[in-house]
């Protein structure tokens, strides 16, 4: 993948469920109007996060993103940690994109006539007779097969994904701005600014693409060169877009009014415009897709990753012999995710993967103030402005979004964490290539 691929791979993850389903669930349950100021404050600390893994981008063109940064430079034990929250993590937020495709998918049905099962529709507890949402796990499992398909064809399939959002997303934006009131705009910020404080602990889920485009570093063409180029890039063109977004749907529509399953589709069907409303529903299942994609490759290949450092069986360290990429990691995340995606409703899983890469983005950017120290002499294609500065307000957005996040989130992270370390002081450390001169994930810094 060169350049512009890796870009479209980004936005695909940066660009998805962040536009077309959770900024209408921030305002509607968090921030109001003050959504914007939610993203905004998201965007920041991932400015700060993006700036330290383009420099690491540039330094260690390997497979693995926040897992090989933190194992290369602050040890095993720190990367086995970071690369088992990142398992968590990437397949929650495809589970989160999967059931966030499922609502448009149900909005569409709904305005075409189409009765279908409560049963089918949601997780437990999001409606009247939910106990599944089958949508969303079917896709999961759709997008295992794509993945499954090889590098080139996924890349291309994405790319065109990507196109089509992007368009999609425009046509919104230009469309919407002739239908803003002013007045949906006040109250700003009727949960006062705690309330888009809270929200951008949920909005930082939509602004991190970039570390799934970083896992396949391995499938991209002049790695240390485009890599950082694409990550900035790829940041740039979303921060803009989430804040336009942020300000048409507001302006639509009151936030107390918008219908979190479909935010998007029911503001333009309060202003007269249903029948765009349709077409972005369509538009949203496709673009939405791109999300789950890349996440869902970033995942297989920080497992594949872990395994090829012996830290998890090395047999989902094969690649498929014609297809070369790896099957035997990538079905057991599609069916992982199905089963996130057909039980938990949006919120608990985005929060849920919230603290998981807030939790890696700390310790990417900590990483890349112990390598400026202990090997200053690298070669480096990017080099983070501002070091120390720059990771510390990454590092100190990060620790202040997860302190926001529910108790519930932090159990559930807590109980994964403890089961991590079992599974490593109990397999890892008696299988890990660190009983070898050089793990894989320092060969780059031993070659430099």
């Amino acid at each position: 993948m060169g350049l512009w691929q890796l870009v479209a791979l980004s936005l695909g993850g940066l660009v998805g469920a962040g536009v077309f389903s959770l900024a209408g669930v921030v305002a509607h349950e968090d921030a109001g109007p003050g959504v914007l100021i939610s993203f905004l404050v998201a965007i920041i600390a991932s400015t700060a996060a993006a700036l330290c893994y383009a420099e690491f981008a540039g330094i260690i063109p390997k497979a693995g993103s926040a897992y090989t940064y933190s194992y290369a430079a602050l040890g095993e034990i720190v990367g086995w940690l970071i690369g088992w929250d990142l398992l968590l993590e990437y397949t929650a937020i495809v589970a989160v994109v999967a059931i966030a495709v499922s609502g448009y998918f149900s909005y569409i049905l709904e305005r075409i006539g189409i009765d279908l099962p409560s049963w089918m529709l949601g997780a437990p507890g999001t409606g009247s007779g939910h106990k599944v949402d089958l949508f969303a796990a079917v896709l999961c499992l759709l997008l295992a097969f794509v993945l499954s398909r090889g590098t080139k064809e996924s890349a291309r399939f994405e790319t065109i994904l990507v196109v089509i959002k992007l368009g999609i997303v425009a046509l919104v934006v230009v469309a919407g701005a002739f239908h803003i009131s002013a007045g949906n705009y006040s109250p700003f910020l009727p949960f006062g600014i705690g309330g888009a404080f809270t929200g951008a602990a949920t909005a930082f889920f939509a602004v991190y693409g970039y570390d799934a485009m970083s896992a396949a570093a391995e499938e991209s063409a002049e790695a240390k060169k485009v890599l950082p180029k694409a990550i900035v890039i790829s940041l740039a063109i979303a921060a803009v877009i989430y804040l336009l977004v942020c300000v048409v749907l507001l302006g639509m529509q009151n936030y107390r009014d918008i219908d979190t399953q479909s935010p998007f589709s029911s503001a333009l069907g309060s202003v007269g415009l249903g029948g765009l409303g349709i077409v972005v529903a369509v538009g949203a299942i496709i673009g939405i897709t791109t999300s789950a994609f890349a996440n869902m490759l970033a995942v297989s290949r920080v497992w594949f990753s872990m395994s090829r450092d012996g830290l998890l069986p090395r047999y989902f360290a094969k690649n498929h012999a014609t297809r070369h990429v790896p099957t035997r990691v990538i079905w057991p995340v599609g069916v992982g995710s199905a089963v996130i995606a057909g039980f938990l409703p949006i919120r608990e899983a985005a929060d849920l993967t919230n603290i998981g890469i807030l939790a890696a983005f700390t310790v990417v950017a900590i990483a890349i103030v112990v390598l400026r120290r202990t090997r200053p002499d690298l070669p480096r294609s990017f080099r983070t402005p501002l070091v120390p500065l720059v990771p510390a307000i990454g590092v100190a957005f990060s620790l202040w979004l997860i302190a926001n996040l529910d108790w519930v989130t932090w159990v559930r992270f807590a109980v994964w964490m403890v089961l991590g370390l079992i599974v490593y002081f109990s397999f890892g450390v008696r299988h890990s290539e660190e009983n070898k001169p050089l793990a894989p994930a320092r060969d780059e810094l031993a070659d430099s």
